[in-house]
C-alpha cells in the first residue's frame, strides 16, 4: 500500500502491538488460562489481552468512535456514525490447540457500512489492508480475486457450525450440493482469514452462517475492494449484521449462490 491514510496507520500500529501480545502467548499456549464461555466455545487470556490493547490504542488516536467488540460488547461514541468493529483473536479454538492459523480482525464501519479493514496473521506475518475507494493489498501488493469461473475448477471456503450450534442439517446439505461441483472445499476455522483469501483469490468464494459483525466487517471490505462480491445468505438480509456472508470473485456469485439455496 503505496499511501498509508491516517486511519490505515491508527489500524496498522494497533494491530501490530496486540499481534506481539498474541504471539508470545501462543508460544505458551499449554500455559494458557482458558475459561469456557460456551460449549465448544473458548475464550483465553490471549484474547482478552488483545483487546485491550487495541481499544486502549484505537481510543488514543479517535477518542470520540465507539466500539463494537467480541469480548466487550458495544461501547457506544460521541460520534454517532463510526464505530471500530473488533475480533482480536478470530479463530481462538485453533490458537488454543496450538494450529497457526488465526488473525486479529479490526475492521470501521460507518454509518453500518464497512469503509476500512485490517486482518493481521501474526504467525505468517501477513498483512491484509483495504479502505474504501483506495483498494485492497497484502503488505504493498494490490490484491485482486481470482479470475475463475468455473465452478469445477474453484476452491471454495466455508464454515461449519460446532458443538452446541445449531445448524448442522443445514451445513451437510449445503456441502453436499458444493462438494459435487466444484476443485475443493476447505474449512480452515478463522472467517477473516476466509474473506481475506477470498480478496488475494487463494480462494474464490466462501459461505457461512452465524456470524457476528466483527467476524467479517473487515473482510468484506477487503473483499469488494479486490473486486469481489459480497452478499447475504439469506434472502433480504445483510452481510454485516445478518448472520450469513456469500462472498466471491463475482464471476462465481450467482452460481453459488444457486447451488446453495438449492440446499
Amino acid at each position: 500500500m503505496a499511501f498509508r491514510s491516517a486511519l490505515i496507520n491508527v489500524m496498522v500500529m494497533a494491530a501490530r502491538k496486540a499481534a506481539r501480545s498474541l504471539a508470545r502467548d501462543f508460544g505458551e499456549v499449554e500455559q494458557l488460562q482458558v475459561s469456557r464461555k460456551g460449549p465448544a466455545d473458548f475464550v483465553s487470556m490471549a484474547d482478552l489481552k488483545a483487546e485491550k490493547v487495541l481499544v486502549t490504542e484505537l481510543r488514543k488516536a479517535r477518542p470520540d468512535w465507539g466500539f463494537r467488540l467480541e469480548e466487550g460488547g458495544v461501547i457506544e461514541g460521541r460520534d454517532p456514525e463510526h464505530r471500530w468493529v473488533i475480533d482480536p483473536l478470530d479463530g481462538t479454538t485453533n490458537f488454543l490447540h496450538g494450529l497457526p492459523h488465526f488473525a486479529i480482525s479490526l475492521g470501521v464501519e460507518k454509518a453500518g457500512v464497512p469503509i476500512a479493514g485490517l486482518i493481521l496473521d501474526p504467525v505468517k506475518n501477513e498483512m491484509f489492508l483495504a479502505e474504501k475507494g483506495q483498494g485492497a493489498f497484502l503488505d504493498e501488493r494490490r490484491l485482486r480475486v481470482s479470475g475463475r469461473s468455473r465452478l469445477n475448477e474453484a476452491v471454495i471456503a466455508t464454515g461449519l457450525p460446532f458443538h452446541g450450534r445449531d445448524g448442522h442439517e443445514r451445513a451437510l446439505r449445503e456441502v453436499g450440493k458444493v462438494a459435487p461441483e466444484v476443485a475443493g472445499i476447505r474449512r480452515f476455522g478463522a472467517a477473516a482469514l476466509d474473506l481475506a483469501y477470498v480478496a488475494a483469490g487463494r480462494f474464490d468464494g466462501f459461505w457461512e452462517w452465524d456470524l457476528n459483525p466483527w467476524d467479517v466487517c473487515a473482510g468484506i471490505i477487503l473483499v469488494q475492494e479486490a473486486g469481489g462480491v459480497v452478499s447475504a445468505l439469506k434472502p433480504g438480509g445483510d452481510a454485516l449484521s445478518g448472520g450469513s456472508i456469500l462472498a466471491t470473485n463475482g464471476g462465481l456469485h450467482n452460481p453459488l449462490k444457486t447451488l446453495l439455496a438449492g440446499a
